[in-house]
């Protein structure tokens, strides 16, 4: 890629390579026409060469500015900016730019101008003044009142409603909890006399009622005995 340092300047040896190889063409003075009317032919040619040098300018112009703009995307590829980063700074120097232009301030001027215009009129100061008296009249009438007073008691209504209904979900808990524990400790209950029964029927019971019936009479015999 071409450095900064070899752009085409104006200074150039080789600037306008392409405009000369143009005038370099040679011009045929029967395909030019007559001259324009009030001009010589001598004034023709150093006007024709004048705009031969203009346009020679314009394209060593356009070539530095491409040269430029080759080396302006290469330095911002380098500090990673992207095309939407320009985009960005573009719109905001538009901006900027139509902010300060003689338009914009003018205009912003104008519209403050007839702000103060309209809000000083007799017309808008009259309208303010009748908004405010009906705005007073309706606060002020028992319509107005009577909604309010509905719209508060409403909502003290809906309040109480809500409490209630939650202190009934509590009760209804608190029963539903006590109800459980009692269907609990009154099924260990009936367990509990039903088994006893049943352990008493058992084999190993009555093997232990056996043996203390024989420590029993073995105690009582020896107590005989000793006698």
């Amino acid at each position: 890629m071409e450095s900064a340092s070899q752009d085409i300047n104006l200074n150039s040896p080789n600037k306008g390579l392409l405009a000369d190889a143009m005038t370099d063409v040679p011009v045929d003075n029967a395909a030019r026409g007559a001259a324009p009317e009030g001009l010589s032919v001598a004034e023709e040619e150093e006007l024709r060469a004048e705009l031969a040098k203009v346009e020679e300018e314009i394209g060593t112009l356009r070539q530095v500015l491409a040269a430029k703009e080759r080396h302006c995307g290469e330095l911002k590829r380098k500090l990673g900016l992207t095309p939407l980063d320009g985009l960005k700074q573009n719109l905001s120097k538009s901006w900027h730019d139509v902010q300060v232009s003689n338009a914009y301030v003018k205009t912003s001027e104008k519209l403050g101008e007839w702000n103060d215009k309209v809000t000083q009129s007799d017309l808008y100061l009259s309208a303010s003044s009748t908004l405010e008296d009906w705005n007073e009249k309706l606060t002020q009438s028992e319509a107005y009142k009577k909604t309010q007073e509905t719209l508060s008691q409403a909502g003290q209504k809906t309040s109480a409603a809500l409490s209630n209904v939650g202190s009934v979900i509590s009760r209804k808990l608190g029963d539903m909890r006590a109800h459980s524990i009692s269907h609990s400790l009154s099924g260990y209950s009936i367990r509990h006399s039903i088994s006893m029964p049943a352990m008493r029927n058992s084999a190993t019971f009555k093997s232990f009622e056996d043996r203390v019936g024989t420590i029993k009479t073995s105690i009582r015999a020896n107590g005989l005995s000793d006698m």
